[in-house]
Order: C-alpha cells, then sequence, then structure tokens
C-alpha cells in the first residue's frame, strides 16, 4: 500500500520554513516575539499557533508518531521531541538529468550512490534496492521530478520498501551526492508554514 504524508497546504500570502528539532522552541520564542502571545491547536495533522495579530503558523513533524510519541507538557515541546528521534530513511532524488540515492539514519548519511544521468528506472531501482536492502528504511524521502520517482518505486525490485510512507517531496533540481546530506537534514525538519496577520 502507498502510504503518502501530504505536505501542508500553502496558503496564499503564506511562506515555509524548515526547522530543525534543537531549534523550534528558539522559533516559536521568536514568532511570540513578533505576534504576540499564541495560543495551541492540533490542527491539519500538525500543531496551529495562532497569534495575537492575527499570524498563524502550522507546524508539521517530519514523520507520523507510529507508536513513538514524543515527550513533553506542551504541543510544541512534544513535536521537537518526535522530529529528534532518529528515524531510518531512503532518500530518493530523480531527475533526467541524474539520480541520488541513500539511506540515513536521522539525518546521517550511512550509504549513497548518485549518477549524473537518469538511464531508466529499473536501472535506478536496482541501485536502491541494493542500498536500502541493506539498511533500516522505514520512510521514503521522495525528491525531484515525481513523475520518475513514481516509476522507480513501481519497480517490482522494490517490493514492500515502495509501499512504505513517503514523507514531505523534496524539491531537488540538481539530485548528486554532493545534496544528500543537506536533504537528510531537511527531511527531518519540522515543516512550518507560517500565514502573515491581515492587512
Amino acid at each position: 500500500m502507498d502510504r503518502r504524508s501530504s505536505a501542508p497546504r500553502q496558503r496564499p500570502g503564506s511562506r515555509t520554513a524548515l526547522v530543525p528539532a534543537d531549534r523550534l522552541q528558539g522559533w516559536v520564542d521568536r514568532f511570540v516575539a513578533s505576534h504576540g502571545p499564541v495560543g495551541e491547536d492540533l490542527d491539519d495533522g500538525g500543531v496551529l499557533l495562532r497569534a495575537a495579530d492575527g499570524a498563524s503558523a502550522l507546524l508539521k513533524a517530519p514523520w507520523p508518531a507510529d507508536g513513538r510519541p514524543g515527550r513533553g507538557t506542551t504541543e510544541v515541546a512534544r513535536m521537537a521531541s518526535l522530529a529528534a528521534q532518529e528515524r531510518g530513511l531512503g532518500l530518493l532524488l530523480v531527475r533526467k538529468g541524474g539520480y541520488a540515492l541513500a539511506a540515513a539514519g536521522g539525518s546521517a548519511i550511512l550509504a549513497s550512490k548518485s549518477g549524473n544521468r537518469f538511464l531508466d528506472a529499473k536501472a535506478t531501482a536496482e541501485h536502491a534496492a541494493r542500498i536500502f536492502n541493506d539498511h533500516r528504511v522505514e520512510y521514503i524521502v521522495p525528491g525531484g521530478d515525481r513523475a520518475l520517482v513514481d516509476q522507480v518505486l513501481a519497480q517490482p525490485l522494490l517490493g514492500t520498501i515502495a509501499g512504505r510512507t513517503r514523507l514531505a517531496f523534496l524539491d531537488v533540481q540538481a539530485p548528486k551526492a554532493s545534496v544528500l546530506a543537506k536533504c537528510a537534514t531537511d527531511a527531518c525538519a519540522v515543516r512550518i508554514t507560517v500565514t502573515d496577520p491581515p492587512a
């Protein structure tokens, strides 16, 4: 079964930031300093902060709790704790100009393979299978060209791995070895969609 985690809905006048778990509370503190006291509500699969001046920030964890919820006395603290957990990731970044694959433990790259040409979906799936099957891959981190990523994941070689939950799609223009570390870090970050107060 293809279980996909949807990206936050981008509203007009909004912007998205990727914030590491250890910086989340500081980000929230600065948001409060700029916009006034906030209320916390569970909304759209995340935590919605509503500020006194009408601004809002929707915080979404990088992955579902899957029986391992974060700890803390507030929703923000629990989200930071959840995002700080190390999860097994399989990065699959594909465009016609190349591909980059990696198994990661949290933001640490454990094994990788890249090429400056995307030959075909089967060949890329063969490389991915070799890397992913040797490591703990709990979630797929897709990026690049959605159609090509889908073609690779449809290959029988990837079997049950292709059915793992897909995390938020990464906007990657040039898949190559040098971008894998940043992509792994981005995949582990809390996604915050900020909407400015009404004019």
